[in-house]
């Protein structure tokens, strides 16, 4: 019988166990424990609802490319549940020398497609249009090192598209800066094509040519769940023996034995054959420094940026059409985004009602957790909306979430640091891995290395039926 311990009960967490359950009911022999330090499940997923209002500490949804999220909520019986975001309404602006410009049509991502909106937008000076021009002639090549994301995207689209389009962009999905990402661990598919085709237009295009000749139908950006995120959270739970879901296990730490590894905590020991480490990497290094002090180290190094979220429901208030708006580095505030969440996804707030969250990162706002109080949060939010969409109505009430350690920041050289840790993994027998430290800071992408890793402690298990 082989004994499985996961450490963490985020999304990685609460997802390993239920592909665990799942091997263990058809036949797998093996058993498991997950322990969470906290008195709650689900990690930075968090949703509470208020007076019709719909209202996430974490993230509002997944992307919709990436199928684990939405394939795990159909096998747990709640696909009829999932929605898509209302791209028929889908604007968003950025924010530029104090006004919002939208970004045009045909801007994917920061490949331009079409060439009408880039020639009429005001989101671009004449000399960036001309550059996006230029691209589309641009020779594959191989780059022998990883650079930033900045770096990457200025060699192709220069300077102004990298301030008003990458950094705001890549500083709403991982909170950091767009000078220290990884371009390689952050946007592969562009690495991809810059080798296959030289210009990322050209690559782009051909893709989309692809796409409607194999008939395929556009997704929607988004997906989420009527209720908000902590529906599959609470759905996973409740497929799981509670007697299996340990809480509050405080002071916990690792002990290397010949043929196992003993877990110590507040409230106990248990002994296990595999460990599955689905938590923030310095928490991960913290516990395996003493068996492997060089691994354990190379985590530790893995920085981490803290969020903030204020929420704000209103009654009656004007905002402009879309999802929202995102703001520049270069523009010297401290938000770096709002949505418009009932904009973005139905069933969010009741009809007639405004829903808006905003958005803090310490990559931008130093102390965001140690000098900036709640109030002092909602006063920063409230005057930085009302100088750039106007906006002085009273809500009807606010929240402020917070997320200490938010989000891994794939530094340059990521991918070859993720590998030499992959190569000290296999000196640690029995110990994963799991969650958004090394592949990915998204759901999907924290279920797949989850099932990545279920997959292999079950394949030497499973029994044939």
């Amino acid at each position: 019988m082989k004994r499985v311990a996961i450490i963490g009960g985020g999304i990685a967490g609460l997802s390993a166990a239920y592909y665990l359950e799942q091997a263990r009911r058809n036949g797998a022999e093996l058993q498991w424990i997950l322990l969470e330090k906290s008195d709650r499940l689900g990690g930075v997923i968090q949703t509470d609802r208020r007076d019709g209002f719909v209202l996430e500490a974490g993230p509002d949804s997944f992307l919709t490319v990436k199928p684990e999220a939405a394939q795990l909520c159909r096998d747990l019986g709640i696909g009829d549940q999932l929605i898509t975001s209302n791209d028929a309404e889908r604007k968003t602006y950025i924010l530029v020398k104090d006004r919002l410009v939208v970004i045009p049509d045909g801007l994917e991502f920061m490949v331009p497609t079409r060439v009408w909106p880039m020639i009429t937008t005001r989101l671009f000076s004449l000399s960036t249009r001309v550059r996006m021009a230029r691209e589309m002639f641009a020779s594959p090549g191989v780059s022998q090192k990883d650079e930033s994301v900045a770096s990457f995207v200025r060699r192709h689209f220069g300077g102004e598209m990298v301030d008003r389009v990458a950094e705001p962009l890549l500083a709403g999905i991982y909170g950091g800066d767009a000078e220290q990402l990884s371009v390689r661990a952050v946007l592969p598919r562009f690495v991809e094509s810059e080798r296959e085709r030289g210009s990322l237009v050209r690559a782009t295009l051909e893709a989309r040519k692809q796409r409607a000749q194999a008939g395929a139908t556009p997704q929607p950006l988004f997906t989420s769940l009527k209720y908000g995120m902590q529906q599959m959270v609470d759905t996973l739970v409740s497929s799981l023996p509670s007697t299996s879901l340990l809480l509050s296990q405080k002071d916990l730490s690792l002990q290397r034995m010949p043929d196992a590894w003993r877990i110590i905590t507040s409230r106990g020991e248990a002994e296990a054959d595999e460990i599955l480490l689905a938590m923030p990497a310095p928490a991960a290094a913290t516990l395996l420094e003493p068996a492997h002090p060089q691994l354990a180290s190379m985590l530790a190094g893995i920085q981490y940026t803290s969020s903030a979220a204020v929420i704000l429901a209103y009654d009656r208030a004007n905002v402009p059409p879309g999802f929202g708006f995102l703001v520049p580095r270069s523009e010297d505030r401290k938000m770096l985004a709002c949505t418009f969440v009932n904009r973005k996804f139905r069933y969010r707030a009741p009809e007639g009602s405004l829903l808006l969250r905003c958005f803090f990162s310490s990559s931008r706002v130093r102390g965001l957790h140690t000098w900036y109080s709640d109030d002092a949060l909602l006063d920063l939010a409230q005057r930085e909306l009302q100088e750039i969409i106007g906006l002085t109505a009273t809500p009807r009430f606010h929240l402020v979430f917070r997320c200490p350690c938010a989000l891994p920041q794939y530094a340059t050289g990521h991918l070859e640091r993720a590998a030499e840790m992959e190569r000290f993994l296999e000196g640690l027998p029995g110990v994963h891995i799991i969650g958004n430290s090394l592949y990915g800071v998204g759901i999907p992408d924290c279920i797949r290395s989850a099932r990545k890793a279920v997959d292999t402690i079950t394949s030497s298990v499973l029994q044939p039926a």
